[in-house]
């Protein structure tokens, strides 16, 4: 299990600032939980290495003050480090020290999970992040699992994402994109048990209707999560 510095006892960082970072293909967005404040963002893209991303985040809260720093990054992460380069963003990032750089503690996690983390409201909850490609998560009781599930075989000898990823919605049209995604979240209902769905991510609002037993998520509590992870009440795998 993961026992990073978000995963000590409650209180202990309750009254602690907590900038939040939400890492995308597209953009940097940064929230403290301090009441009132705005998120900021800068744009990113496959040229933004993790000392391009450290120097744009300082810059953007240069009139913040902040104590500790969650990080919700868009691929595999474990006890705090990145498995693998990124697809959509620049090189560099596995291993990178985030907090030598910021001089602050940071917990670092896969950005669904981060997303899934702040969209929580108990049991067992499956999330599914729709954008670029396929986000997942699992939580039960308070136990937060990343899932690596977009590149599963699915049909045609295609894998999950390639349906419902944002390169299948714009090759197949979004009806049969929807029906891909419909589909996708019952197989997985049926084969992980949980008790409910939450379908994030950005394109989840090109979904009218959702399947059974699934809620929609919205991209802000990606913030929130990253302020829960330093509440002391999720254990992180």
């Amino acid at each position: 299990m993961h026992s990073s510095n978000a995963n000590a006892a409650p209180d202990e960082h309750a009254k602690k600032t907590v900038l939040s970072i939400d890492v995308g293909g597209s953009h940097v967005k940064i929230l403290t939980n301090r009441p009132g404040e705005e998120p900021l963002r800068v744009e990113s893209g496959p040229a933004m290495t993790p000392d391009d991303m450290v120097d744009a985040v300082k810059t953007l809260a240069k009139d913040i003050d902040y104590d500790v720093i969650s990080i919700g990054f868009p691929g595999p992460v474990r006890a705090n480090r990145i498995l693998r380069e990124p697809v959509h963003l620049g090189k560099g990032w596995t291993d990178y020290d985030f907090a030598s750089s910021f001089g602050k503690p940071i917990t670092l996690v896969n950005d669904a999970l981060m997303q899934a983390v702040g969209s929580y409201e108990g049991g067992r909850m499956l999330f599914l992040g729709l954008g670029t490609g396929l986000g997942a998560a699992l939580i039960l009781e308070n136990v937060a699992q990343p899932l690596e599930i977009a590149h599963l075989p699915y049909r045609h000898k295609k894998t999950i994402e390639d349906y419902v990823g944002e390169d299948g919605m714009e090759r197949r049209g979004k009806k049969k994109w929807r029906k891909s995604v419909a589909d996708v979240a019952d197989r997985l209902m049926a084969a992980m048990l949980p008790d409910y769905i939450v379908i994030g991510g950005g394109n989840v609002e090109k979904l009218h209707d959702l399947p059974d037993n699934c809620r929609r998520g919205d991209n802000a509590l990606a913030f929130e999560g990253g302020f829960r992870l330093w509440q002391g009440k999720f254990i992180i795998n």
